[in-house]
């Protein structure tokens, strides 16, 4: 290694010396670091993130799914017509974070997504539209506007359309941080959806969709929700509550005019899926949320209304479809314009289970 390679020395570094130039020239010979060089770069006083906070807006992401629906058929080997959201700070890899995976995904109508399975994790968010069932293990689950649907890893699940309109959704995977740990698998299924029928409530919601309620036969825990759907009716009537509890005098908002769930595992208590955390926030016209900053993750998706996000020293004007990611310890706020919903998911689990978590 030569003078102009070798490490730059700094307070109680060594001394630069044709010896320590050949020491650095033999750790780099044998894949070896020394840490005294590396110290502030492994270990920073404060996270500083690859990637960088960034909006999506809607009109341009609908634009080309619409266009691919157009190229790009659907079907066994590409899977899915789905579109992610690569992190401008990430070198161009579909990562919207270190994390997480964000794609919108595009179903045209009479198409057939063939099943598969991953050890990934995965849930769909419907911004717009009816007229698509997805099938998870077998049993087939309606998606509508607004409705939070899962797949916890390893569970085989396909897609039909049965309308004559097409319909885009919103998929969050845990797909970089089960890259980043080698722990990925993935198997096929069929190539048609197993179960065609179209019922209005699944199985599965049948057995657990009822609030407080649950099943003496199914008391163990179950690492995941089997609860495949959480519906629109009661996000929107939890937070139509909490804000009218807000009028009534009652303190139980995050905040003035800023209403927030928790989306839960009705076996635990905690989160629906283990490696990733889902809420929703609504606020009332002039609400400012209190500005907030995470080690981990976020994601959101303006569900209706706009608004303006300020993202570190940026503020960017949102409305219904857009979505802005928050990198680790990017203080982040909202503004309401007119009353404003958005869903939000994050890596916030990972970061709890780890011991990582920290908020201010």
């Amino acid at each position: 290694m030569t003078k102009e390679t070798s490490p730059t020395p700094h307070a109680n570094q060594p001394e630069d010396t044709p010896a320590l130039r050949q020491l650095y020239a033999d750790f780099k010979d044998n894949h070896l670091n020394p840490l005294w060089t590396q110290t502030a770069n492994l270990m920073p006083p404060h996270p500083r993130p690859k990637a960088v906070a960034h909006v999506w807006e809607w009109g341009a992401l609908y634009d080309m799914a619409v266009r691919s629906g157009d190229l790009v058929p659907v079907g066994r080997g590409g899977e899915r017509r789905a579109i992610g959201l690569a992190n401008p700070g990430l070198g161009g890899r579909a990562y919207i974070s270190p994390t997480l995976w964000a794609a919108v995904q595009y179903l045209g109508p009479g198409e057939n997504a063939p099943e598969h399975r991953h050890a990934q994790n995965a849930f769909r968010f419907v911004i717009e539209g009816e007229g698509v069932w997805t099938v998870v293990d077998g049993d087939p689950v309606r998606m509508s506007r607004g409705d939070l649907l899962l797949t916890a890893g390893w569970k085989f699940h396909g897609h039909q359309n049965i309308a004559s309109d097409p319909m885009v959704w919103l998929d969050g995977l845990d797909i970089p941080f089960g890259q980043q740990m080698d722990v990925g698998f993935f198997e096929f299924g069929p190539e048609v959806v197993s179960d065609l029928s179209t019922p209005d409530l699944s199985r599965a919601e049948r057995l657990w969709g009822h609030p407080s309620i649950r099943p003496l036969s199914r008391l163990e825990e179950e690492p995941s929700s089997p609860l495949p759907a959480y519906r629109w009716v009661h996000t929107d009537a939890a937070l139509r509550e909490q804000l009218a509890l807000e009028d009534e005098g009652h303190n139980v908002t995050l905040s003035k005019g800023h209403a927030a769930i928790r989306f839960i595992n009705p076996t635990t208590g905690k989160d629906v899926l283990p490696t990733m955390r889902c809420q929703f926030h609504r606020l009332r016209q002039g609400a400012v949320s209190v500005a907030k900053r995470d080690v981990g993750s976020s994601v959101f998706q303006v569900f209706q209304g706009s608004g303006h996000v300020t993202l570190g020293n940026a503020r960017y004007s949102i409305k219904k479809g857009d979505i802005f990611v928050v990198p680790s310890w990017i203080e982040w706020s909202l503004e309401a314009t007119t009353e404003f919903d958005l869903f939000h998911f994050s890596d916030a689990p990972i970061m709890e289970k780890l011991n990582f978590a920290r908020s201010v």
